[in-house]
């Protein structure tokens, strides 16, 4: 993902500022999201993850060239929503609502729903049309949520903490239907999410975001090809060291583990086990120069 702007590209973006008061959420901000991925935007509280998305939906100003699906989207916003979906938090459906009523709030509001294929999902489940949220267990409105979404023919889905208060399993679901049952090369998914471990496996591309910058921008291909970890021993360690990792953590029994960036694997294999990090591990080291 490169920072010009494409005009083939699902969002083009180069150069993006925004300031709230005296602090800058958006950086000379740059990035490329092609179509058919699947792209975590992932970054500690603060970084201007939510601004991003903002951007891209038309919620907020911004100084800077913005394309999303080759529109504008502060002064093309309304043709921009008919092929984008933005989903918060699953867990903020009003108590109140009847599942019927959610069906025809998001029949009436998105031009591309389906209301057949929505009616089609939630007749594999125990949802019931005249059941109320508060009546439902966190794993129906996760499926009550899903229906709603995939029955949404969008090009682009944003995805904005989705599974926040939710339990891993409802967690593990709600991704899995996703990728199964909604994802497609028609459509691009962008999500931001703080547990990193558990959309690791379906993320195509990802983008690290800190203090408004995007610091790390790539497809999850090169990054296992990119970086790598080594298991040194105290009779290595000196040796390991002076290979310049970007990185190093202690283990017990006088071992530490070391992070490389771009280092020669023949070089990296003599000094110890080598593996590829994970990416909640990679993000931590980006992010604050050393493993939590």
């Amino acid at each position: 993902m490169n920072a010009a702007v494409v005009s083939d590209a699902v969002v083009s973006a180069r150069g993006l500022r925004k300031a709230y008061k005296n602090k800058l959420a958006l950086d000379n901000t740059s990035f490329t999201i092609e179509p058919g991925r699947i792209v975590g935007l992932i970054g500690p509280n603060g970084a201007g993850k939510t601004t991003v998305l903002k951007a891209m939906l038309g919620l907020a100003s911004f100084e800077g060239e913005l394309q999303v699906l080759g529109m504008d989207p502060r002064t093309q916003r309304d043709a921009l929503m008919n092929d984008v979906c933005f989903i918060a938090d699953v867990a903020i459906l009003p108590r109140w609502l009847k599942v019927r009523d959610a069906i025809d709030f998001v029949a009436g509001v998105h031009p591309r729903f389906d209301r057949d294929r929505c009616e089609r999902f939630l007749a594999n489940t125990k949802l019931l049309p005249r059941s109320r949220v508060r009546e439902l267990s966190k794993g129906m409105v996760v499926q009550l949520h899903l229906a709603l979404v995939m029955a949404i023919d969008a090009k682009v889905l944003v995805l904005d903490e989705p599974t926040l208060g939710l339990d891993i399993l409802y967690r593990k679901e709600f991704y899995q239907r996703l990728l199964e049952d909604y994802f497609d090369e028609q459509k691009t998914i962008i999500v931001t999410t703080h547990q990193v471990e558990e959309i690791e496996h379906i993320l195509t591309d990802v983008m690290f975001i800190r203090e408004g910058r995007i610091v790390l921008s790539t497809d999850m291909e090169s990054l296992a090809g990119r970086y790598t970890e080594v298991l040194a021993s105290a009779d290595t360690l000196n040796r390991a060291r002076a290979l310049s990792p970007i990185d190093e953590r202690s283990l017990p029994f006088g071992k530490t583990v070391l992070l490389y960036d771009g280092a020669d694997p023949q070089q990296l294999a003599a000094l110890g086990e080598t593996r590829n990090p994970g990416l909640a591990d990679l993000f931590v080291a980006i992010m604050k120069g050393t493993y939590a």
